[in-house]
């Protein structure tokens, strides 16, 4: 099969990871479906920039990933418009910093909703048809905070967690139909959501924003350097290549050498 036959969901992917895993799909024949919860005006320029350098088709779905039958559902209608689903991305995501005893539960909540429970459902709304095909790749962009904690992020800690748990235990499932299921693990990337947490966290702290990036958000990575998105999309299209089949199960770390320590 070659990449112009294949249909690639990228959840979350209006901005920052996501945009940049989806605009690299593009870029290289993917038919790519872009998904975020906003209407078609506020992602205009988001769908210019995915489309500007594409040599494959691309199709807006909106979706709100904290409701389970919109995530089931968003799989089926990129089937029903594309034919069929070979790549699924898992990017969406939300944070919240606070100490858990002041941490609200609806945060909590759509917390795991959008980056835990929209994983689950999107997986197991794709695995059937990747497995009649037997060629799939499945993509769960995690955190080093997958690997590592910090504190005041509870949720966000113990979700992407249970993403990389996920992820193995799918990997284990598919190893013999000819899908993969890997899990990676960025650092800190400049990104919206990033850019959100810096205010979040100087209150948590006692910090300007400037101490935050330097002695906070950068401090557990040795190159004190912030990854590029572009980094993590060009990882993801090489998950989906043939010299890739033999990585599953895998959570793959872009962290600066954070976790090496």
């Amino acid at each position: 099969m070659t990449a112009t036959k294949r249909v690639a969901l990228v959840t979350g992917s209006t901005s920052g990871i996501g945009l940049a895993i989806a605009k690299k799909f593009a870029s290289i024949g993917y038919d790519v479906a872009v998904n975020s919860f906003e209407s078609e005006t506020d992602i205009a320029e988001a769908m210019a920039e995915i489309g500007a350098n594409a040599s494959g088709r691309v199709a807006y779905f909106r979706a709100d990933l904290a409701d389970p039958t919109d995530s089931f559902e968003l799989v089926g209608s990129v089937i029903a418009k594309f034919g069929q689903l070979d790549v699924l991305v898992n990017n969406a995501g939300v944070q919240k910093v606070a100490p858990v005893e002041d941490f609200p539960p609806g945060d909590w909540d759509r917390i795991l909703a959008i980056s835990l429970d929209s994983a689950f459902h999107t997986i197991r709304a794709s695995i059937p048809g990747m497995t009649e095909r037997g060629w799939g790749r499945i993509i769960n962009i995690a955190s080093a905070h997958g690997l590592r904690a910090s504190p005041f992020k509870s949720a966000y800690v113990a979700t992407k967690h249970a993403v990389i748990g996920l992820t193995r235990t799918v990997a284990l499932e598919t190893a013999e139909k000819g899908v993969t299921a890997n899990a990676i693990c960025p650092g800190y990337v400049w990104t919206p959501l990033v850019a959100t947490q810096v205010a979040d966290q100087a209150r948590a702290h006692n910090l300007s924003e400037e101490e935050v990036v330097r002695q906070v958000m950068l401090a557990p990575q040795p190159t004190r350097q912030f990854v590029q998105p572009e980094e993590i999309a060009e990882m993801a299209a090489y998950l989906c290549s043939d010299f890739a089949r033999s990585i599953t199960g895998s959570a793959i770390s872009i962290d600066g050498g954070w976790t090496a320590k």
